[in-house]
């Protein structure tokens, strides 16, 4: 499996429309996903996000709502 594969096929969104959905959106309502290693999150990332390494992405999928819309970084 692919972990291209765990998410439904999407529109690409440029991160000004991301910033623009999460201000018009509660937190609850999406999901942001740090793909990085957990040393670059520790540096810096996006309040609200979960760390997931895109190595382990397969492994971690019930830590993801399919309902929700997701943005992966």
């Amino acid at each position: 499996m692919n972990w291209k594969s765990l998410f439904s096929p999407g529109a690409n969104m440029s991160p000004e429309a991301v910033k623009s959905f999460m201000a018009e959106h509660n937190p609850d309502e999406y999901q942001l996903v740090d793909v990085r290693q957990p040393k670059e999150y520790g540096k810096e990332h996006i309040p609200g996000s979960m760390l997931i390494p895109v190595k382990e992405l397969i492994d971690r999928k019930d830590e993801l709502d399919p309902a929700k819309p997701t943005f992966v970084y």
